[in-house]
């Protein structure tokens, strides 16, 4: 039997990741995007529009965070997890190739984004072999 430590430490670390951000976008998305050098304004319709992924990225990171007390709900949040990270960091890649280098954090947030990505699809190859070979025909 292999040992959930590895998967329960990952799932922690991906969670509260999103938690962080999720919160921050949600809650104060002036702030974060100052560290940045964006300024954000007042624009309603602009903050709407940040606001909106923040929660996706809070409710990702609470299913997450979930799945260390659920063991049944690993599954889902390793996929949500793999979805969200890799769209993230192939979003700004293009991101990248279309409008030119971000600040140079956001360059380290698009590989820690694939990083985690590649994390989450690593983890469900070896603790859900089984689902591998539901969805890849033989």
């Amino acid at each position: 039997m292999r040992s959930r430590t590895p998967l329960t430490l990952f799932l922690v670390v991906s969670g509260l990741a999103l938690l962080a951000v999720g919160a921050a976008l949600s809650f104060s998305p002036a702030t974060l995007h100052a560290l940045n050098g964006v300024e954000l304004g007042g624009d309603a319709s602009l903050l709407s529009e940040i606001r909106a992924p923040g929660a996706a990225l809070l409710a990702t990171g609470a299913l997450t965070i979930a799945a260390v007390f659920v063991s049944r709900l690993a599954y889902p949040a390793l996929i949500a997890g793999a979805v969200v990270y890799v769209a993230y960091g192939l979003g700004r890649i293009l991101s990248i190739a279309v409008d030119g280098m971000p600040a140079s954090p956001l360059v380290v947030v698009t590989f820690v984004e694939l990083a985690l990505g590649a994390l989450s699809i690593f983890m469900l190859s070896r603790y859900f072999p089984s689902a591998r070979q539901a969805v890849l025909p033989a």
